[in-house]
């Protein structure tokens, strides 16, 4: 991954779990009803960008590219392709990254980050998440 590919990841990673936690809360109140069309044109903007990100060796599923407009899909529906493409999106963090150890004081601390061009950089990011 380069500077610019990390950006984006992490510009879509966050707003993949804000869609999570928005959706969620719905799909928890009325996990059958339909996301509108609104919400879902948005939605499909991010899974695409998403997808574009993952390429072909982290996208969660090979027929899935986007929801149907015209077969507005459920909140349950949602949440769960959005956790999936979450899941990818640690995967190909958690291949991109390494970690650095200091001592400080009397103890060593880790600290983790990108591997930008095949290089280790400076960028810091968080401890890898075991994934469910």
């Amino acid at each position: 991954m380069n500077k610019k590919e990390v950006d984006n990841f992490e510009k879509y990673q966050t707003q993949l779990e804000g869609l999570l936690n928005e959706i969620g809360v719905l799909a928890k109140k009325s996990p059958n009803d339909g996301v509108n069309k609104f919400k879902l044109t948005f939605i499909n903007e991010v899974i695409n960008q998403a997808n574009n990100i993952l390429g072909d060796n982290y996208k969660p599923f090979d027929s899935f590219t986007e929801f149907d407009e015209n077969e507005l899909p459920s909140n349950s529906d949602v949440t769960f392709i959005i956790s999936q493409y979450l899941n990818c999106f640690e995967k190909l963090r958690a291949d991109n990254i390494y970690h650095d150890r200091k001592m400080e004081g009397n103890r060593y601390n880790y600290y983790w980050f990108w591997i930008i061009n095949g290089k280790k950089s400076d960028i810091k990011t968080s401890e890898p998440k075991k994934i469910k």
